[in-house]
């Protein structure tokens, strides 16, 4: 590998929406992320509903849709 011309490799804290957080390495100082291995529903077993954005609400504007 070359020198100097990579960023560098830190430890980096991921934090869910739910409010977990994680310690992993990366070259980014911090993420946020919207779902996690502890609420999503693949790995729960239950199933959530998660509006990101008010996506629901701009889908129902765009088509019409009461």
């Amino acid at each position: 590998m070359k020198k100097e011309i990579h960023p560098p490799y830190t430890k980096t804290k991921i934090t869910c929406a739910c409010g977990s957080t994680y310690e992993v390495g990366s070259t980014r100082k911090e993420l946020k992320v919207e779902i996690c291995s502890n609420c999503h529903p693949f790995f729960t077993g239950k199933q959530k509903f998660v509006d990101t954005g008010g996506r629901v609400e701009r889908f129902k504007r765009k088509y019409g849709i009461q």
